[in-house]
């Protein structure tokens, strides 16, 4: 008997890919937590100052310079961080930064929410998550929703790696 039909290749492509469903669609959190930003924001303020008041020392134009240029990208860093958001959908982990961090949840091979209990607001819970290939990428958060979304990913990826 012969069929016109192609083969049935499914058996052969490899173990099924990691799913997850979000508990909505699309869910989003600020990177960091508003005291966190306030603290960052105060600190490279406070270096500002600082730096300003170097002025009024005698010091090589070549020094001020230097200690412009370093607190330019303090201030750069800061600035990454008071924008910075999180995105979590059936698909991807996202997070914006000076860099854009994106991983393909299909590709996890293993997370773990990393957090200090009680100072979520000053150390920002991170989720530290490694792809089949060995990439790993750290993904921050400060949205309680967003953190009991990690924790279920964590829960969920490690049966599924355990069943296969």
């Amino acid at each position: 008997m012969t069929s016109n039909q192609p083969p049935d290749l499914t058996g052969h492509l490899g173990p099924a890919p990691f799913r997850f469903a979000p508990s909505r669609e699309t869910l989003t959190s600020p990177a960091f937590s508003l005291p966190f930003k306030v603290l960052a924001l105060a600190l490279v303020l406070g270096l500002a100052v600082w730096a300003y008041q170097l002025y009024g020392l005698q010091m090589a134009q070549s020094e001020h310079l230097w200690i412009w240029a370093a607190w330019g990208i303090m201030a750069y860093t800061v600035g990454h961080l008071l924008l910075g958001q999180t995105r979590l959908t059936a698909q991807t982990l996202e997070q914006t930064w000076i860099w854009h961090k994106k991983v393909e949840l299909r590709d996890l091979a293993y997370v773990k929410l990393i957090r200090v209990p009680g100072l979520d607001t000053v150390i920002a819970p991170r989720l530290y998550a490694r792809t089949l290939m060995g990439k790993f990428t750290v993904i921050y958060a400060c949205d309680p929703k967003m953190i009991e979304e990690f924790k279920r990913l964590a829960t969920e990826l490690q049966a599924f790696r355990q069943m296969r």
